[in-house]
């Protein structure tokens, strides 16, 4: 999947100039937790957010009054304020890849832009959104995990037996297991009890770590 399918489009943006009591009051009512920077030729040039606002504002314990506070923030522009030059993608890049720069750079988002321009803005509550729909987390059914050798087939095999006894697999995800011999699986179906599935799958298994119903 690529990020095209799940980035918010058009996002709400703001100027360099604005105050960051004006940030501030737009991420509440446009209920965003960040704001891309756009200069007056509409180029992206940085990101403002919660937190930025939130380290820079005085803190409550201060001598300054609410009014001189208020004050204070007015005079400081989103300018001052703002990541420059952000980590961005493109509408082509795939959902894994822009989950591992948010992660390995630890990102709360990726601005997506086209020919230097900003087309949308992906989040992490968008990345969770994906991981709910990747493990069927809104259909129920018998959630099951297991370990399995690491070999050519094995997925396919467990999935055709799962298919063969006319169940439907909701999710099937794979991930690293104890050591490269192994894998651990976590496979969600609807249509039968845990027990059925227990039974289907044991054989071809090297363990059953956990089955509930979810």
């Amino acid at each position: 999947m690529i990020i095209e399918r799940r980035m918010t489009k058009n996002p709400v943006t703001i100027g360099p100039d604005a105050n960051v009591v004006e940030a501030s009051e737009l991420m509440k009512k446009e209920k965003v937790h960040r704001l891309p920077v756009l200069d007056k030729d509409k180029n992206l040039i940085g990101v403002i957010s919660e937190k930025d606002i939130l380290f820079a504002s005085p803190s409550p314990a201060s001598s300054l009054s609410i009014h001189e506070m208020a004050y204070l923030l007015s005079k400081l522009t989103v300018r001052k304020l703002m990541t420059k030059d952000p980590v961005t993608i493109t509408k082509d890049t795939t959902v894994e890849e822009a989950a591992r720069l948010m992660v390995d750079q630890d990102l709360s988002c990726l601005p997506v832009v086209e020919d230097g321009k900003l087309v949308g803005i992906v989040s992490k509550s968008d990345m969770f959104k994906i991981l709910l729909e990747l493990f069927g987390a809104r259909h129920f059914g018998v959630r099951l995990s297991f370990l399995v050798d690491d070999r050519p087939g094995t997925i396919a095999r467990i999935s055709k037996s799962v298919a063969e006894a006319g169940w439907d697999i909701i999710s099937f995800g794979t991930f690293m297991g104890t050591d490269p011999s192994n894998a651990i699986c976590t496979i969600k179906v609807e249509g039968c009890g845990q027990n059925e599935l227990v039974q289907l799958l044991r054989p071809m298994v090297r363990e059953i770590l956990d089955v509930r119903e979810a």
